[in-house]
């Protein structure tokens, strides 16, 4: 259980199953911490709830009623700016995997995911971190050396990269972020303090116009960072 002085997180969850979406209730209800607001069965509900209650978090399944749910993110974004989009799914397909972290998802996890560890990763977005299933973490590079290959990132584009406005500290951290290294991770390669990168990281944020560590290393990756 969590300290009482922990702040509620307010969840929304949304699948097509009604089974399901008991369960992950009655699952989530568990921690103290941990409020599900609403759920929803399609993408109509989702954005009609997302935008009246403000989740702080929505888990989102990617196979929803005559849409995907990467498909709804931008929609959800938009309705929710400053909720916390977790893919929960059953999809092992690296194309969605690609599509839900570009769509602005915090994290990508499996239905096959332990309840301690879906709490694990729901504290961890709402911390700023990406979280990414553990089975997915191949897949995510083998996309990440599909981008460095193609025609695109071959290409001079060094005057026009986005990552030519950081500093090389920054760009250090941003190479740690796409390594899925954690903030406590960084501070020990680096040999700084780990309060010292999480304001680097806030910057390399700001800086990007991003909203993500996920973004932030798929965008390293693009510009061939790593």
């Amino acid at each position: 259980m969590t300290p009482a002085s922990d702040p509620d997180i307010r969840i929304l969850v949304v699948d097509d199953h009604t089974l399901f979406r008991r369960g992950l209730t009655a699952l989530l209800s568990r921690e103290a911490q941990f409020h599900v607001v609403a759920d929803a069965a399609d993408a109509g509900q989702a954005l009609r709830r997302a935008q009246e209650l403000q989740p702080d978090v929505i888990l989102l399944d990617n196979h929803l009623p005559g849409v995907n749910g990467v498909d709804v993110l931008p929609a959800l974004r938009e309705a929710a700016p400053l909720a916390r989009v977790l893919m929960l799914t059953i999809s092992e397909d690296e194309a969605d995997l690609a599509a839900a972290l570009r769509g602005g998802a915090c994290g990508y996890l499996l239905k096959t995911i332990e309840g301690d560890a879906l709490a694990a990763a729901i504290r961890s977005a709402m911390r700023g971190e990406s979280v990414v299933a553990q089975e997915m973490t191949g897949k995510l590079v083998a996309a990440y050396r599909e981008a460095a290959r193609s025609p695109m990132a071959s290409a001079p584009q060094a005057s026009a990269s986005p990552l030519a406005q950081l500093s090389p500290r920054e760009q250090d951290i941003l190479r740690c972020i796409a390594r899925g290294s954690s903030n406590k991770e960084i501070a020990r390669e680096l040999g700084i303090a780990e309060t010292t990168v999480k304001i680097h990281v806030q910057h390399v944020l700001r800086k990007l116009d991003l909203s993500s560590r996920v973004q932030a290393a798929v965008l390293a990756s693009e510009c061939g960072l790593v």
